[in-house]
């Protein structure tokens, strides 16, 4: 067996449901401090959120600084019963490795390990410049006390990389034929309309919030936000829910909730939606008499790695290894690039995403094996 299908299947073995650390973090140190890496272990609390454990583990000093990012934490597997093979077994079937994590994203860690492990034994002399793992297992879950505080942790003691790769399953159709160099931001809202409770039969007594909630919505829904800009495509609003908590059929509610996510791109900051979405919502319930709050969650504005000498090298190790020329994308949802991005420009570069929170998540040795490749290829050509 390889060392990329050790790593991923001793990953796997580990029962690391957001925000357990369950043995993945361990497992990592004990690898990266055998091949001299420092490690620092970095647990963080916040009230209200569950604690978690962070590792950051770094070998050499100054320039080029390359950061391998990822996250252990893996979503529940559901039904295990419904699964082909246990989803912590980390069982080979017809040439696939599977397991919950082998997609997203233990094998995409597994992947940076064995190639870095592999470049720093055939090294001839020592390293000139930094290698480092910022490592998480809390990117299924809140989100607070992982990758976010790990990066300021950084900041603080002055360590920027010069750039980092972020091992998110980003492929589609195969093995490293797409590079995420950026994310649309997400915004969601909450708003809630209240009218007067009463009788279906007597309407004329009441006052119906609902025919005003979808007026407000259909003029959220009436005209898109953009067309898309130079590295994102058309912005989108998606209603999500819509909810009056009521059982019964003959009585006009006293308030309905609606629930909708903007995925936006660099047209627009969460501020500026905010203040579109009021704007909208203020016209549509105008002389009304129907009263309404509108609540937001913490937004996530979207950010580009404009393609340049890094990215370059990434395409350049894809090209090398699989003699296809990668996608540029930002499409998908949010990672910990968000945060990664604060501290140096980050790309994505993982496994195929196609059965990632599925039953049966897995992936094809092959690519596994594909992916190591094109990892220890970059790392040649950084520090050429």
């Amino acid at each position: 067996m390889t060392d990329a299908l050790i790593h991923a299947q001793n990953l796997i073995r580990c029962r690391s449901v957001t925000p357990l650390e369950g043995g993945a973090l361990s497992y990592l140190e004990r690898e990266l401090k055998a091949s001299g890496f420092t490690c620092h272990r970095l647990p963080f609390s916040e009230a209200g959120t569950p604690d978690v454990d962070n590792l950051y583990a770094r070998i050499g000093e100054g320039s080029p600084h390359i950061c391998f990012a990822g996250h252990t934490d893996v979503v529940p597997p559901g039904d295990e019963t419904a699964w082909r093979h246990p989803p912590f077994a980390a069982e080979i079937d017809g040439g696939v490795l599977y397991g919950r994590g082998a997609a997203d994203m233990k094998g995409g860690i597994a992947a940076a390990l064995a190639a870095v492990q592999q470049f720093l034994r055939e090294r001839a002399s020592p390293l000139e410049g930094s290698i480092s793992f910022l490592i998480t297992a809390d990117e299924e879950g809140p989100a607070i006390n992982g990758t976010k505080k790990a990066v300021d942790w950084l900041a603080a003691r002055g360590e920027r990389p010069d750039a980092c790769v972020l091992g998110e399953c980003t492929s589609e159709e195969t093995a490293g034929d797409t590079i995420k160099i950026g994310r649309r931001g997400s915004l969601s809202c909450q708003l809630t309309v209240r009218g007067v409770q009463g009788h279906a039969a007597y309407p004329h007594k009441a006052r119906n919030p609902l025919p005003a909630l979808i007026d407000a919505l259909g003029l959220l829904k009436m005209k898109p936000l953009d067309a898309g800009s130079a590295h994102f495509q058309p912005s989108n609003l998606q209603i999500t829910s819509i909810d009056t908590g009521n059982p019964a059929t003959n009585i006009i509610p006293a308030k309905a909730t609606a629930r909708f996510n903007i995925r936006f791109n660099d047209r627009h900051t969460g501020d500026s939606l905010k203040a579109w979405v009021e704007a909208q919502v203020s016209a549509a319930l105008q002389g009304t008499g129907i009263d309404y709050t509108l609540g937001y969650e913490p937004v996530s504005d979207s950010f580009v790695t404009v393609p340049g000498g890094f990215v370059q090298r990434l395409s350049a190790a894809i090209q090398a290894e699989t003699h296809r020329e990668p996608f540029l994308s930002t499409a998908g949802g949010t990672s910990d690039a968000r945060f990664i991005k604060n501290l140096c420009p980050v790309a994505e570069l993982g496994l195929l995403n196609a059965t990632a929170h599925k039953v049966d998540e897995c992936v094809p040795l092959a690519d596994l094996e594909t992916l190591t490749r094109i990892y220890a290829r970059f790392l040649q050509l950084t520090f050429a």
